[in-house]
């Protein structure tokens, strides 16, 4: 299991005083700065974070160390972590998503497809990416219960009832 969850990151600077846009990935959106400092991915920066008003897509903050707007538009895009120990433990048939990251992707029939790559949301909802057995370009299944009816971290897999492809369509 990963010891580290993105919770966040930061969409650039707000205001002229230093503050950051934070997107928030957390369920409840305000407790992101709830779990400790936060850090980059490679661990080289931390951030102790006070989230300031809430704004369109997330919200305005004072990170540690950024006292200008030009500290925070450089940190654009930058995702912030916290220890997995900081959060707290998911309900049963609840994962984090980082905990899907590498997990074997396979059929109801059990062939497996593949490995999953990542759980991407381009604004339709998530959808699960992964690079298949074979080899080639990623693949995209939504990450609906319709279509990945089991997911089973402790297993090492996830289950998946691919849509039927009309050759019309």
């Amino acid at each position: 299991m990963n010891k580290h969850i993105c919770v966040g990151a930061i969409a650039g600077a707000f205001g002229v005083r230093g503050e950051a846009k934070i997107k928030c990935f957390t369920d409840d959106p305000a407790a992101v700065g709830d779990y400790g400092p936060l850090h980059t991915e490679d661990g080289k920066r931390e951030f102790k974070l006070k989230l300031t008003r809430p704004i369109k897509g997330g919200y305005a903050a004072r990170l540690s160390g950024v006292e200008t707007r030009e500290d925070a538009e450089a940190l654009k895009g930058t995702r912030l972590y916290a220890d997995r120990s900081a959060l707290p433990e998911p309900d049963e048939e609840e994962f984090y998503y980082a905990d899907l990251l590498g997990l074997r992707i396979e059929s109801i029939d059990g062939t497996v497809l593949g490995k999953i790559k990542a759980v991407q949301d381009f604004g339709a909802g998530d959808v699960i990416e992964y690079t298949p057995a074979g080899g080639g370009e990623s693949q995209y299944l939504p990450f609906t219960r319709a279509v990945i009816p089991t997911v089973d971290v402790a297993g090492g897999r996830v289950v998946a009832d691919p849509p039927i492809e009309d050759a019309d369509e």
